[in-house]
């Protein structure tokens, strides 16, 4: 993709927002955006030949690229793991403050059965940008497990924060912390399970 089709993209996703915040989601008031931001009515096809799908996995790709760009000039470095996952998923939320009902109304179209697997890709990949910007290097098994984990949280996250009328999310970090305190103590008992199961040499002897 190249950078001119990401600008037209943001331009034609960026005029239906609004209009998805009041009204949902659908393929015609995405065409009347094209033509909002400024290009013809067809040209909504023609970067979104998915249509209304690829629309909303491109919102999702807006949030995360957003995201990194509110995170810029922080060090994960300096940070405790859970800290830089915990402020990660806080400022996409943050990203998405002014669009709420756009992405209560996008939880709906992904909550469709026959869509959920494009969906848990969706959200894999959030959680995949989070976990490189944290500086994540995993290669083996504990990759998936770190994003799987971290998809659950993203996904149960947002729907906690699409509820959450506090000014200042409380609730949603509560909620938050809550969840990233489960996963932490279900990878330590992972960790113990691990630990007592023999490996093959000891098992062999």
């Amino acid at each position: 993709m190249t950078r001119s089709d990401i600008k037209i993209k943001d331009d034609i996703l960026m005029a239906a927002l609004d209009d998805a915040a009041f009204d949902g989601w659908s393929w015609k008031m995405v065409e009347s955006a094209a033509e909002k931001a400024g290009y013809e009515r067809d040209m909504a096809a023609a970067v979104f030949p998915g249509q209304l799908k690829d629309v909303l996995k491109h919102f999702s790709d807006w949030a995360d690229r957003d995201m990194i760009e509110r995170l810029k000039g922080i060090d994960p470095s300096s940070m405790r793991v859970r800290d830089r996952i915990r402020l990660a998923v806080q400022t996409r939320f943050y990203a998405l403050k002014d669009h709420k009902e756009a992405v209560r109304y996008s939880t709906g179209y992904w909550m469709r059965p026959f869509r959920k697997y494009d969906a848990g890709r969706m959200v894999w990949k959030t959680a995949d940008v989070i976990w490189n910007w944290a500086g994540d290097t995993a290669t083996d098994y504990n990759r998936y497990t770190k994003r799987a984990l971290l998809s659950g949280i993203v996904t149960s996250t947002t729907l906690a924060w699409i509820n959450d009328e506090t000014d200042d999310q409380s609730k949603t970090l509560r909620f938050l912390d809550n969840r990233i305190d489960n996963v932490m103590q279900l990878g330590k008992i992972i960790g113990r399970v691990k630990g007592m199961a023999p490996n093959k040499q000891s098992a062999a002897s």
